[in-house]
């Protein structure tokens, strides 16, 4: 008879298989062994998600952490729904807009739709659901697949999506219109159907973006086929930049949306920037006092595998969900000297701009070397490869308890230059400081140290206008995740925008928060 040793071990080789074939949703029938199930179960190698479907999980995962459910969400939807409805779903026009918009944040409730469907919601972990929308499918040429998720395409998305997604989700909304090229995408199905509403609608959108040439040809061919066609604005607000045509990712031009519509509330919180001091050295030696509380810890994740190390050691009983101690102590150890020299780096380039070198273009150019020195003795303790040295990730990368999908590796590479390119160009030391944390994180262009990084910018941005360095407390840090969640989540920086210029106005009264604890 095995013993319960036994039995896990060949319970994690069931899930490593179910793993190495790619597999997130798991159903009841691949561990058909319930001994199995709950073995897994209890160890937290896996987690229910709904009646009979099952997540793989991380067991050093504290009771109500989110990072499992939120990496797995789409993945998990994918599949869920191929099984319950075959290929006869897809989602709301409206969500399909979002993810044509690159936003792929998890939402409270996703709306599908399918002829099989009974109105009624799938309630799944913390606090999400489907709803099952028992209505017709759009014709399959207007439809697409996304990683797994049956939607509408672009162009159909845009015609029969609500008047609300312009409102509520403009940024998104404004991403998706801009990826239109020409006005023959749109026209044969407005024709077709007599959508003159909605032409009209549409007409707005492109004038509000200033594609005045594709409003003009909806306009003009409508009204030519004898269509009554009136133009309606469906944006709020005005739009004062020029969005990039035929980009690869529609990234490109949120960010862009998001820098602009972000950009005055950052204004309005924040006091005026002192300007670059004339002594250099005074204000270098309050960076170095500084140093010594600028503490931080790591915020990404990646998804947990099951490994054959991991299935060996439970085999020898050496398996604990804890970490060893030693190991824990040395990689504390590198983390700090590697913020120490990465500290190091990103004065000398405050020292360039104290020197009126341009605040985006200097950083640029020097934050692959802040990132070298961050990592560079974990890498030389053989912690980390050497390859993890090499700069921006080439893989995925999931932020532990949040809703926001970091961008993929394409988009990754094709929004960082723009991010620099919109530091260059902006004028207000408070923007660049408050923006370039906040979209820096949004990207999460490395595996590792992004929110290190991030802090490292925007006090490197504060510096440009003569604002102290400034520590994010570690008790605010609750309040610090929930603002940039809201940011990242909502295209909503008004939380972010003044907490950061709290501790900046402490700052510059000479009262900052952050405190070192006593020592005893």
């Amino acid at each position: 008879m095995a013993t319960p040793r036994e039995k896990f071990v060949e319970a994690l080789k069931l899930l490593k298989e179910i793993q190495d074939k790619g597999q997130i949703a798991i159903y009841t029938e691949e561990i058909p062994s319930r001994v199995y199930r709950e073995i897994l179960v209890k160890n937290g190698f896996l987690k229910e998600v709904t009646k009979g479907w099952y997540i793989a999980a991380d067991p050093t995962e504290r009771e109500g952490e989110t990072t499992s459910w939120y990496s797995s969400y789409w993945e998990f939807c994918a599949r869920f729904l191929e099984y319950k409805y075959d290929s006869d779903w897809c989602l709301s026009a409206d969500q399909s807009v979002l993810i044509h918009a690159g936003n792929w944040s998890v939402p409270p409730q996703l709306f599908i739709r399918s002829p099989q469907a009974n109105n009624k919601p799938t309630p799944l972990p913390h606090n999400t659901s489907l709803f099952n929308l028992k209505a017709d499918l759009p014709q399959k040429n207007q439809q697409v697949i996304k990683r797994g998720i049956r939607m509408y395409n672009l162009q159909a998305s845009l015609i029969y999506s609500t008047a609300s997604i312009y409102g509520k989700s403009s940024v998104d909304a404004r991403t998706a219109v801009s990826l239109i090229r020409d006005a023959s995408e749109l026209l044969p199905v407005l024709l077709e159907n007599g959508h003159s509403t909605i032409g009209g609608r549409l007409v707005g959108a492109f004038r509000n973006i200033q594609r005045d040439k594709i409003a003009d040809q909806i306009m003009d061919t409508m009204k030519q086929a004898g269509y009554d066609i009136r133009e309606e604005d469906p944006f709020e607000d005005k739009l004062a930049i020029n969005l990039s045509v035929r980009e690869h990712s529609p990234f490109v031009n949120r960010i862009k949306l998001m820098w602009q519509q972000m950009r005055e509330i950052i204004i309005k919180d924040f006091p005026e920037a002192p300007g670059i001091p004339k002594d250099h050295e005074a204000y270098l030696r309050n960076v170095d006092e500084a140093y010594v509380t600028d503490a931080y810890h790591s915020l990404s994740i990646e998804r947990y595998k099951v490994t054959p190390e991991l299935i060996e050691r439970v085999s020898s009983g050496q398996w604990d969900n804890n970490e060893n101690d030693e190991d824990k102590k040395q990689k504390d150890a590198m983390a700090a000297r590697g913020y120490y020299q990465a500290f190091q780096v990103v004065k000398e380039t405050i020292v360039q701009q104290l020197n009126y070198a341009n605040p985006g273009s200097q950083s640029e150019k020097d934050h692959q070397r802040w990132y070298r020195e961050l990592f560079g003795p974990s890498v030389g303790a053989g912690i980390l490869k050497t390859t993890d040295l090499a700069g921006y990730r080439s893989h995925p990368v999931y932020i532990g308890g949040s809703k926001h999908v970091p961008l993929s590796v394409d988009s990754m590479r094709d929004t960082m230059p723009v991010l620099f390119e919109l530091l260059r160009a902006e004028p207000e030391a408070s923007v660049r400081a408050v923006l370039g944390h906040f979209i820096f994180v949004f990207i999460h262009p490395y595996m590792d140290g992004n929110g290190r990084m991030g802090r490292f910018l925007m006090n490197v941005m504060l510096a440009s206008g003569g604002y102290p360095w400034t520590v994010i407390p570690v008790e605010k840090r609750t309040e610090y995740m929930a603002a940039l969640e809201k940011a990242s989540v909502e295209s909503d920086i008004s939380a972010f925008s003044k907490f950061i210029a709290y501790l900046v106005n402490e700052g510059l009264k000479g009262k900052p928060i952050a405190t070192l604890p006593e020592t005893k």
